[in-house]
């Protein structure tokens, strides 16, 4: 099962089940759910790899993170490559580290053979323009003062949508994934809940869950660590909404177990999914 971000287009669900259709071939559910993002960030209708949306400064800083029974591998705030989620596979396979961030997981990727990528679109340079002129030019002269209201604004990190992912269980064996490109307005250095295990995803031998919504929301709850704990004490879509019954904000949810597989958001959520009986 794919999301593609809470607050997303539901139009875009048809897109989701051929990805989905089209990773349970994969011989393992990690390299299922890895294929999958890899084909949400390389499509600019996501907010992810080449559809991510730019800081307050101009940059465009991406998480992503996988997770099997076995294994993490997180990167954050990583620039200028094409896909992140790929990157964070490396970091769980190639490295002795579970997470790494900015330069160093820049120059990780660039000792693997990561070609330099802009991932800069004219829907991020759009969305920017009209974040600056509606919140940050208004009746506000000094520079100083601008900023700093940029800085105590996070109203519309609330509303955003953001972060895809996906779960999979094929073979007897879970795994998730996610990635994201941010929202805007976000300062440079900020950490949403994607790349932290336990907010935005958790997977281990009961199942697999990932979160999309407000991260620091999320990442308050623990959330897919409390709906994952949760797996076998009842069906997931009664786990799911009690766990965001007083979630502030928009939260979407998609968990997968040995005997279901299911969605849940408080706002529209883009959704595919594809089921292969052996």
């Amino acid at each position: 099962m794919l999301h593609g971000g809470v607050g997303g287009q539901s139009q875009h669900s048809g897109i989701l089940d051929t990805y989905a259709k089209e990773s349970i071939l994969r011989k393992s559910a990690l390299d299922a759910v890895v294929d999958s993002v890899v084909k949400m960030e390389d499509n600019p209708i996501f907010n992810a790899g080449t559809g991510s949306y730019m800081r307050i400064d101009g940059s465009i800083q991406m998480d992503a993170a996988v997770m099997t029974e076995s294994g993490l591998g997180s990167v954050i705030a990583v620039e200028k490559i094409r896909n992140p989620v790929l990157l964070a596979k490396d970091v769980m396979e190639k490295t002795p580290h579970l997470i790494m961030s900015g330069d160093g997981a820049v120059r990780l990727a660039r000792f693997l053979g990561y070609a330099e990528y802009n991932p800069v679109t004219e829907k991020a340079i759009e969305q920017m323009e009209k974040y600056r002129s509606s919140k940050l030019e208004r009746d506000v002269e000094n520079e100083r003062y601008r900023s700093l209201k940029a800085m105590g604004d996070i109203s519309p990190l609330e509303r955003s949508t953001d972060t895809v992912g996906e779960v999979a269980y094929i073979n007897g064996k879970f795994a998730a994934a996610v990635s994201t490109g941010g929202a805007t307005p976000m300062l440079r250095g900020r950490v949403g809940d994607s790349p932290l295990p336990g907010s935005g995803i958790y997977c281990g031998n009961k199942g697999a869950v990932v979160a999309t919504g407000y991260g620091e929301e999320i990442i308050k709850h623990l959330l897919c660590y409390r709906v994952y704990e949760r797996i076998g004490s009842d069906d997931l879509s009664t786990i799911m909404q009690d766990l965001t019954a007083d979630f502030k904000g928009p939260v979407g949810l998609i968990a997968v177990s040995a005997t279901e597989c299911k969605s849940y958001s408080n706002k529209p959520m883009p959704v595919g999914y594809f089921e292969r009986n052996e």
